[in-house]
């Protein structure tokens, strides 16, 4: 049975519930760019406590509190080593050099994931010669490694180094709930391990905007100028907020559901012979190649059955579950996936 249009394009997809819209309608707010809307404080405050950090500050985008992390965390000409699959250096607009005139060292990890030895091995030497090092920047889930998520070992040995090394890190943490759900650490342990983190609230947990940069106090005070210069001071912003913090209390477990759909998806395509290098599917991301057909024929083969899909490269689709995609809807996939023919 075709159903109405299913969107798997991206997680951001999703549209507030009714439950959160009343949360929305009936927000105290205030003009936030002086301090005083008490809805943003409420969320800013939760979210910093969650992660063990100082403070906090909301911003509209994810890309924004990168951004503001990176251009506080450098100075002009400082080198910042990340994966070569990075939001940060993918899908940033190269805010990296137009925001912070900072460079990068790119390293090819697994599936987006760095190692110290990378970390290590891609460091410069203390030499005007060449850019200081100053950052590094980490991102879990990775998203163009089909939501791969690190082991916490990993991380406590790339922290280690980093405060060794009087090297800066940060997390895009854009799905770190997603990681959180999947994993057997707590956000507090992130919050230990990380300077600075991001956390979208307009992915997985189903918010319509918005992004909490999470620090020290200090660093949250320089961050507050950085918004400010971007452009990101907001005033009765509290009516988003309101969203964020709905989502905060609802929606981070429920994101075991979209993981078990992904995973459900996942065999479905093993089966299928025009489906080749899937990904393997830890969180609510979907990477797969399509071989001896056309790219463009099979996306639009699937909007003819009412469903959208990314194209994610030559030959590379994405899927992302999330929670406006349903069992119904799932059964819809599955169908059209099976009854494709090249």
């Amino acid at each position: 049975m075709k159903l109405s249009t299913i969107d798997l394009r991206s997680d951001t997809v999703t549209l507030p519930t009714t439950e959160m819209l009343e949360c929305m309608f009936s927000a105290k707010v205030g003009d936030d760019v002086w301090g005083e809307d008490p809805t943003v404080k409420r969320l800013e405050e939760s979210l910093a406590a969650m992660f063990s950090k100082d403070a906090a500050l909301f911003c509209p985008s994810g890309t924004m509190t990168n951004q503001i992390a990176i251009r506080v965390h450098t100075n002009l000409g400082d080198e910042i080593i990340c994966d070569k699959l990075s939001h940060i250096y993918n899908y940033e607009g190269g805010g990296v050099a137009s925001n912070s005139g900072a460079s990068v060292r790119l390293v090819d990890g697994d599936l987006g994931r760095v190692s110290v030895k990378q970390i290590r091995d891609n460091m410069n030497p203390d030499d005007p010669h060449f850019a200081k090092t100053s950052l590094v920047s980490l991102e879990n889930t990775v998203n163009k490694g089909g939501g791969s998520c690190y082991e916490y070992s990993m991380l406590q040995e790339i922290s280690s180094f980093c405060k060794g090394n009087n090297l800066n890190l940060h997390l895009d943490g854009a799905r770190i709930f997603n990681a959180i759900v999947k994993q057997s650490f707590s956000s507090q342990d992130y919050g230990n391990l990380f300077d600075t983190i991001s956390i979208c609230l307009s992915k997985g947990l189903g918010a319509p905007i918005g992004s909490v940069l999470v620090g020290s106090d200090s660093f949250i005070q320089s961050a507050i100028r950085v918004r400010k210069s971007f452009g990101g001071g907001m005033r009765q912003v509290g009516y988003l907020a309101a969203a964020g913090q709905y989502a905060i209390e609802n929606n981070i477990h429920r994101l075991s559901e979209d993981h078990k759909r992904a995973n459900i998806i996942e065999v479905v395509l093993m089966q299928l012979s025009f489906i080749d290098n899937i990904r393997p599917v830890s969180t609510n991301i979907i990477l797969f190649d399509v071989i001896n057909t056309d790219v463009n024929k099979f996306v639009n083969y699937l909007l003819s059955c009412g469903i959208k899909a990314s194209s994610m490269g030559v030959k590379t689709i994405r899927f992302v579950t999330h929670l406006d995609f349903t069992d119904d809807q799932l059964d819809c996939v599955i169908s059209a996936l099976k009854n494709y023919t090249k």
